[in-house]
């Protein structure tokens, strides 16, 4: 099979396997860009107190406006808002289109809402426990399109348990009592992320990963959007509920339309 692909594609395809993700300078820079603003834009709106000057230093410092029991009223806000945006998700797809075409096909659904996070320095209500999405319901088919609105790094990051290592919990986990308590032992051997802003990370959400507490003196912007081959099986998050078709070819509509006439006996 390596033979059908190019150079590039095949090494993209060797370190997503080897290492559960890959981080790519974005597709589309101006697509990102604009979702940027939009999100800054949304913020504003909802603290009465519009962006001036670079986004990325208003996003990184909103908690200075923000309290963390409102946080998750801006974070809805602002998911709402920029979900109304008939661009929103084309331009979310446009931003890492290539990468994800490599890893998932060219036959592709996509998530009819896009997701936000918010993290606030030191808010522990934000801290997303360990976890794999395939575990609650998604496909193990699926990937995950991660896109930071501001540099991330560390514990302004999310981490990510590598393959080889995820085996090992995965394989252990009912030992550990919980996933926590696993996420304990291997806390070391997880690998926090370094996404600046301008890049897209993909990833394999079978994988456990998660966040921790946040202790960057900024607030972390990231949001997220699941795809998958639309051919590929799915689990509880089903297409036309959860999933929308955005490029499905000819061929693969007309397989699906057709109908053998009635009466057809093949001898």
């Amino acid at each position: 099979m390596s033979g059908f692909w190019n150079e590039a594609e095949a090494k993209l395809a060797e370190q997503f396997l080897r290492d559960g993700y890959v981080i790519q300078a974005a597709d589309d820079p101006s697509s990102l860009d604009r979702i940027q603003t939009l999100i800054a834009d949304l913020a504003g709106d909802f603290l009465g107190e519009p962006p001036s000057g670079d986004c990325r230093v208003f996003l990184d410092h909103v908690h200075q406006k923000v309290t963390a029991d409102r946080v998750n009223d801006l974070r809805l806000h602002v998911i709402q808002g920029m979900n109304s945006q008939a661009w929103l998700r084309h331009a979310y797809f446009t931003t890492a289109r290539r990468t994800i075409e490599t890893i998932v096909g060219n036959e592709l659904c996509m998530q009819r809402r896009v997701n936000l996070s918010v993290q606030l320095p030191g808010d522990e209500s934000s801290v997303l426990a360990s976890h794999a999405d395939v575990w609650s319901g998604d496909s193990p088919f699926e990937v995950v399109l991660w896109i930071p609105l501001v540099d991330c790094a560390g514990t302004k990051s999310m981490f990510l348990a590598p393959p080889a290592i995820d085996a090992e919990i995965q394989a252990r986990l009912a030992s550990h009592g919980s996933v926590e308590r696993a996420f304990s032992h291997y806390q070391d051997q997880v690998r926090f992320l370094d996404i600046p802003y301008g890049h897209v990370l993909l990833f394999n959400q079978n994988l456990m990963h998660g966040n921790r507490l946040n202790t960057t003196g900024e607030t972390r912007w990231s949001m997220n959007c699941r795809f998958k081959s639309i051919m590929s099986p799915y689990a509880d998050k089903k297409l036309g509920e959860f999933f929308e078709p955005i490029t499905l070819r000819p061929a693969t509509r007309l397989g699906m339309t057709y109908r053998l006439p009635e009466g057809f006996d093949e001898e």
